[in-house]
């Protein structure tokens, strides 16, 4: 019973942290308007990141309470 209830409690845990997350899209680009190709966008405080598109876009699955992207 207690192995039982050792799973269902980290599975819960586990799908809490999962939802905690949020989905950032945006687009990058210079004071012209073009876009910024293989700009880095990066969670503040984390190794969280990615690099914008062909077309300067991007999509980040960031924690919900992050407030700072880095955008270089």
């Amino acid at each position: 019973m207690k192995k039982h209830l050792l799973v269902l409690s980290l599975t819960f845990f586990g799908a809490i942290s999962v939802y905690a997350q949020r989905t950032i899209s945006g687009k990058v680009s210079d004071a012209g308007g073009e876009p910024l190709i293989g700009a880095s966008v990066v969670v503040k405080g984390t190794s969280s990141g990615t690099v914008t598109d062909i077309d300067g876009s991007y999509s980040l699955s960031v924690p919900s309470d992050s407030k700072v992207l880095v955008y270089s």
